[in-house]
């Protein structure tokens, strides 16, 4: 079979969809490649495009969990580079792949059938790249579409949209360009019928605004729907048949028997008194109605925490929640600040049972961070790094590196600070906060954005206005529904919904929502945020009592910075032959020059001392030698006809041994050392060669008396030869 006929063969079983989705047309295609995964679709926008492929196996005996896993790389040979590692290979997920993986998985887990427990992996390759479209969208859109056509049982498909607002205008899935000066990164899915997932970052945007965005993304994710489902109807495979697991009828044998117990032993106020009660409830109800059987008890157990979230989500229906609060109240807080004192800012946020450590460290240009992905390479100033060890939640173990749960919390909270951070040219530190998880009981990464947020003004970082972050929660029944503010662990647990929201007084800056049901309408999220509306601005007003805005000093242990302009001319001279000069600069001053290339130099020490020394360097080496002034100079050599002189540094001129002193000299060894410092008058500047003629005789008063020598007549004197010339001239310029 000839090239032509193969590529017509492969071709036969290959169907491609287009859907227009905001101003570009989006591509699926499938049927090419990875034809042996149980679903491959590619998707693409312009020139970027992205593989995602669906898996399943058989599930294993006893299994008690859905393993789900989604996997999400960015190929380095589809930007044409080659990684830049030690192993020229793609390795271990930067944080942008594993927030991606997160984005991708939070919307599909809820859609699996209950009861399903086979090994599922979904996996997205970044295969081309163009640096104008984001392929994170894609993967979520490439995903969908690959389970949709897939034999798996799911109840998508889900479609995906981001939603950016330039110059007061929503722009769907804006290209990378745009994005940069977009007040607005919102990434929403949902399915036809409802939005499942919402991801945020805002620069103080109203909650009006919010909804707007939120119905644009979905009449957006309702074309990618009907899309996926055309797809389906070319290629799609007979989805398997999975029967959900029974009802347990010991459940209604429970409640009806030992609802009264569940509630009293839900109604202890301490989260881990609450857990034992509960462990010696079960362990009750499990002696009485099992005794010995050990099949009976596997049931009863199973029962017993389906009979114990029922119980739940019924008291909280009817404005009962476990530790006693309405539904609108915030938890109380308390906050100290200076926690540390070597640290350059530090707060302890404690809300109810969460409690987080914050610390803030103060750096210089020297302390960012590089991102080296498919984009080209840039450096981030501000980093938050979120930390969850086991000890906060009584737990025994850890992990030797954060998870993507870490990665995620710590994203999101950075998310929300970014927008109140100076400008990084009026302020040219690098911040990095650390958040250490000391107690859990919900909403660990709002306390996170709060003492964030209290720690730089600690620290004397001169933010734009605090920024608060809550945790709201929903249980749905029906038509009945309950929204809480302030939730708690088991609250996110059992509810319906983890709706994550961030802002100042003015807006929202970041929001992070997770569905468990089948989706919600925006009346319901809409009434959700002006309840965390409430509970934001409660919280901020509890946060201004402590500290309302940054502190006028920084930590004496913190660095200080200060940035001298000058011509990028000049630039040349502050670095010196191989670096030499700024190296003799550090060493000599102590303090830490970063030179940019406008010309803009950044002295940090902890010393101001020692930075007023490098900028009496930087003052000296740019300044422009002028004829008639004295100067202060030191020799740095010294000839039979006269003295070399280093009068601004870096800067050098001669002085002839006539110059040196009024009296004869025989010899310049004689009256002057190399290293020795003497002041000298800048007589003239060679406006030929460039060349400096200094004088110390100027500068000295002349003897009293004083006779000029008498000069032998030219005729006399021996002839001058090349070489004497050459070497009375001193060193070019």
């Amino acid at each position: 079979m000839d090239r032509n006929a193969s590529l017509q063969a492969l071709n036969m079983h290959k169907h491609t969809v287009e859907v227009q989705v905001g101003s570009q047309s989006m591509r699926f295609e499938t049927g090419y490649l990875a034809k042996q995964a149980a679903g491959s679709v590619v998707v693409g926008v312009g020139e970027t495009m992205v593989l995602s492929t669906v898996c399943d196996g058989d599930p294993k005996p006893g299994q008690g969990f859905f393993p789900l896993m989604v996997d999400y790389r960015e190929k380095a040979y589809a930007a044409g580079r080659i990684p830049g590692n030690f192993f020229k290979r793609e390795a271990r997920p930067s944080d942008h792949e594993t927030l991606t993986m997160r984005l991708t998985d939070r919307p599909l887990r809820p859609l699996f059938p209950k009861g399903y427990m086979r090994d599922t992996n979904c996996t997205s390759f970044v295969i081309s790249f163009d640096q104008a479209n984001e392929s994170d969208v894609l993967s979520m859109n490439g995903v969908s579409a690959a389970l949709h056509i897939s034999q798996i049982p799911w109840a998508g498909p889900i479609g995906a949209v981001r939603v950016g607002l330039i110059d007061n205008a929503f722009v769907v899935n804006p290209e990378i360009e745009q994005r940069k000066a977009s007040e607005l990164d919102l990434v929403v899915a949902g399915t036809a019928d409802a939005i499942t997932m919402v991801e945020c970052g805002a620069k103080e945007l109203s909650e009006e605004r919010m909804v707007e965005a939120l119905f644009l993304a979905h009449s957006e994710i309702k074309k990618i729907c009907a899309a996926i489902e055309e797809l389906r109807s070319l290629t799609g495979k007979a989805k398997m048949t999975h029967e959900e697991p029974p009802v347990n009828p010991w459940i209604a044998k429970i409640l009806e028997g030992y609802r009264a117990d569940i509630e009293a032993a839900l109604d202890v106020r301490v989260k881990h008194e609450r857990s034992q009660a509960v462990s010696d409830c079960k362990a009750k109800v499990v002696a009485a109605l099992a005794g010995d059987d050990e099949e009976r008890i596997a049931e009863i157990k199973a029962a017993f925490a389906e009979a114990k979230d029922t119980v739940f989500r019924d008291n909280i229906l009817n404005g009962k929640r476990v530790d006693g609060r309405d539904t609108t109240t915030v938890r109380p807080i308390v906050i100290d600040l200076d926690v540390l004192p070597r640290a350059h800012g530090s707060s302890v946020f404690t809300r109810g049972e969460t409690q987080g450590l914050l610390v803030c460290t103060l750096g210089t240009g020297e302390d960012e961070q590089m991102v080296d992905g498919l984009k080209p390479k840039y450096f981030e100033n501000f980093l938050l790094h979120y930390n969850f060890p086991g000890f906060s939640v009584g737990e025994c173990g850890g992990r030797p590196g954060p998870g993507r749960r870490e990665i995620g919390h710590g994203a999101l909270a950075r998310r929300a600070l970014i927008p109140v951070l100076p400008e990084a040219d009026q302020w040219p530190y690098t911040i990095r906060i650390v958040s250490d998880i000391l107690e859990s009981n919900g909403s660990s990464s709002m306390a996170t954005v709060c003492g964030g947020s209290l720690s730089m003004m600690a620290a004397g970082v001169p933010i734009k206005a605090p920024v608060a972050g809550i945790a709201m929660g929903l249980v749905k029944e029906g038509d009945r529904y309950a929204i809480l503010t302030d939730i708690l662990g088991d609250e996110d647990h059992y509810g319906d919904m983890d709706f994550k929201v961030c802002g100042t007084s003015k807006g929202i800056t970041a929001l992070q929502m997770d569905i468990k049901i089948a989706g919600l309408s925006a009346e319901v999220m809409a009434e959700a945020l002006n309840q965390a509306k409430v509970g934001r601005l409660h919280i901020l007003g509890v946060m201004n009592e402590s500290i309302a805005t940054n502190r006028d000093q920084l930590s004496p242990y913190a660095p200080q910075i200060v940035q001298v302009q000058i011509d990028p001319e000049m630039i040349g001279k502050i670095i010196g032959k191989g670096g030499e000069t700024i190296r003799r600069i550090q060493d000599e001053t102590g303090a830490k020059l970063n030179v940019d290339d406008d010309g803009v130099i950044t002295l940090a020490s902890p010393d101001m001392k020692s930075i007023e020394a490098a900028k009496g360097w930087i003052s000296d080496l740019t300044e422009m030698p002028e004829a008639g002034r004295v100067y202060k100079g030191r020799v740095t050599s010294v000839k039979d006809f006269g003295a070399f002189v280093e009068f601004l540094p870096s800067t050098e001129g001669l002085c002839h041994i006539s110059e040196w002193a009024w009296e004869r000299i025989d010899t310049m060894d004689s009256v002057a050392k190399t290293g020795q410092e003497i002041d000298v008058k800048l007589v003239e500047v060679d406006p030929r060669t460039g060349k400096f003629r200094l004088s110390r005789k100027a500068l000295l008063e002349k003897p009293e008396g004083y006779v000029e020598p008498e000069r032998a007549p030219r005729g006399d004197r021996p002839p001058r030869r090349d070489d004497d010339r050459r070497r009375n001239d001193g060193p070019r310029r």
